[in-house]
């Protein structure tokens, strides 16, 4: 047979390295994960084009839709290099809902996005496992998502992800930062870690100082360092959303990239300034190792990390106390850090945030 008689070769997806079947798969397998994020206005059923969302059924009168999608950055790879799969989803609908709770707004719907190159069934499920755990603690619906292999974009073994978040305040009800007023008092809730932002820094430290993420951390010998980097950011919602409902909080500041010095001016008007004591909570061991580590100057740590707070939120002066009763009963960690007084829009970090090099040269000695 002559060469022009032999049969064209017939491609498939699959010879370019897509597999449709494990895509499929991986719906069915993750349908009861979804289902079981189901709530009022929504019964989080996988499969449609899109997922429908019902309004009046989540108890809206005159809603406000407030959107918000992020992503959790190259913390990623740490979950990729260690085998930590399992929580790194909480981390993707923490960033994405405490960036609506900070408007007023009841996180109602989510929607993920995983990118990979050849898909993985095992460690996918186990990332949406943990998107799932994070809508049901926020108490929003998993509704849909997207599945993208896409040979030659990703190294082996690598992933990525997006989220998306639609959240409902009732019209009037929303914080837009008009109520904040001179002499308002500003509570502080404890972080649980890192959180998601700063892990370009944390990695570049591991890679240069050398550490050993798989064994214990040096400022804690029942804990693996891995574990402490790896703690999801802190789900605020469920705690704030009552307080704010009853007009408590005249605004909340998420802490992500920029720190406190970067974040709190975003919900202040003009003419008003933060001023906030680092006095006022203990900075934590982790935060003093990084620093430690990475010989970081204040003013680097104050805008690169969260320093061991999450939220801050803003209350007038004669509701901070029993506010931070409150929130102490629910499980938050709440801190008095500063007030509001007049002057430029901006937010100015005084005490330990100056000295906490001295102030913890222990840690520095004992961490190297």
């Amino acid at each position: 047979m002559s060469d022009h008689d032999q049969k064209p070769q017939s491609y498939s997806y699959a010879q370019a390295g897509v597999n449709i079947a494990a895509g499929n798969a991986l719906v069915k397998a993750i349908g009861p994960l979804a289902k079981a994020t189901a709530r009022p206005g929504a019964d989080a059923e996988l499969g449609g084009f899109g997922g429908f969302f019902d309004l009046k059924a989540a108890g809206y009168k005159d809603p406000l839709l407030v959107a918000g999608n992020d992503g959790v950055g190259t913390k990623v790879k740490l979950a990729i290099d260690h085998d930590r799969h399992d929580r790194i989803g909480e981390d993707l609908v923490a960033m994405c809902v405490n960036d609506l709770i900070v408007q007023g707004a009841e996180p109602l719907f989510f929607l993920d996005y995983f990118a990979t190159g050849a898909l993985d069934n095992g460690v996918a499920e186990r990332v949406v496992a943990g998107i799932a755990e994070g809508c049901k603690i926020a108490g929003c619906a998993l509704i849909g998502g997207e599945t993208a292999e896409m040979p030659g974009m990703y190294a082996a073994g690598d992933y990525d992800l997006a989220g998306f978040c639609v959240g409902a305040v009732e019209r009037g009800e929303q914080l837009t930062g008009d109520r904040v007023a001179a002499g308002d008092v500003l509570l502080g809730l404890a972080s649980s870690g890192v959180h998601s932002n700063g892990y370009s820094l944390v990695r570049r430290l591991a890679a240069d100082r050398g550490w050993k993420l798989d064994r214990p951390a040096l400022f804690d010998n029942e804990r693996l360092l891995i574990d402490y980097l790896i703690e999801p950011t802190r789900i605020y919602v469920k705690t704030l959303l009552p307080f704010i409902r009853a007009g408590r909080i005249h605004a909340l500041a998420h802490i992500t990239g920029g720190g406190l010095l970067e974040n709190v001016p975003r919900v202040l008007p003009a003419g008003l300034h933060a001023k906030i004591d680092a006095d006022s909570w203990e900075q934590s061991r982790l935060m003093a190792f990084l620093q430690a580590q990475g010989n970081i100057e204040p003013g680097e740590m104050a805008r690169t990390f969260n320093c061991g707070i999450g939220m801050v939120l803003a209350v007038a002066p004669d509701e901070a106390e029993a506010l931070a009763a409150d929130l102490t009963s629910v499980g938050e960690t709440v801190f008095r850090i500063g007030e509001i007084v007049a002057g430029d829009k901006g937010c100015t970090v005084s005490g330990s945030v100056e000295t906490w090099a001295a102030r913890k040269a222990w840690e520095a000695v004992h961490l190297g």
